[in-house]
């Protein structure tokens, strides 16, 4: 692989440990390979996960997935579901799965600053009796990812706290890159207008959410 501009590159884990040390007791024993009642509360309240997979290929992916706070079921010590509700049809994540079952999740909070992380073997289902426990508004999601847990733990704030997350003060200006509208029609090269394609998007986040 061409590192291109990158120059000084680690290339062992001894390199890598002789730069960063070992880690503390603490940080190892923090690790569980079951949901205990911390990370069932913190999964209860997260309104938002961030969903890691790779395919056999090596190529990664990383998809957001938010509701209403408890929107993932935990189902046992071991076992959580995830609802797909309707997207953009890409499905990266769960291709990824079908070839590869190992994924990484982080739940957030908003305004809180750890966070939870899961790592686990996935897979795709479509078992009607899961899928009727997460309708909402009488609408079931097609699909869901069920996750068998491995590794759980919580992750300290301190990333939080240097990019200033929850820190509404700190916030940029909305403006200060272009909108989502704006790029989508320069990259796809939409006919309509850029106000046009707004007002579209709009319009399906009110009908098709779920």
């Amino acid at each position: 692989m061409s590192t291109g501009p990158f120059k000084d590159v680690v290339s062992s884990e001894s390199e890598l440990r002789a730069l960063v040390g070992q880690p503390s007791e603490r940080a190892i024993k923090k690790e569980t390979a079951v949901l205990d009642r911390f990370a069932r509360a913190f999964i209860a309240n997260s309104p938002f996960l961030l969903l890691g997979t790779s395919g056999v290929d090596g190529r990664c992916d990383v998809s957001p997935k938010g509701d209403g706070p408890g929107f993932v079921l935990v189902l046992d010590d071991q076992h959580l579901l995830i609802p797909d509700r309707p997207g953009n049809a890409r499905i990266d994540g769960m291709r990824n799965i079908l070839q590869n079952p190992h994924v990484g999740l982080i739940f957030l909070i908003p305004g809180r600053e750890d966070t939870l992380r899961v790592n686990g073997r996935a897979v795709v289902l479509r078992d009607t009796e899961l899928l009727d426990r997460m309708s909402v508004s009488g609408k079931l999601p097609k699909l869901a990812i069920g996750v068998e847990v491995e590794e759980c733990f919580f992750h300290c704030p301190k990333a939080f706290k240097r990019g200033k997350l929850w820190q509404a003060d700190q916030w940029p200006a909305s403006d200060v890159v272009a909108s989502f509208a704006q790029m989508l029609h320069d990259r796809t090269n939409q006919t309509c207008t850029v106000q046009e394609l707004e007002a579209s998007l709009e319009e399906r986040y009110k009908t098709q959410l779920y």
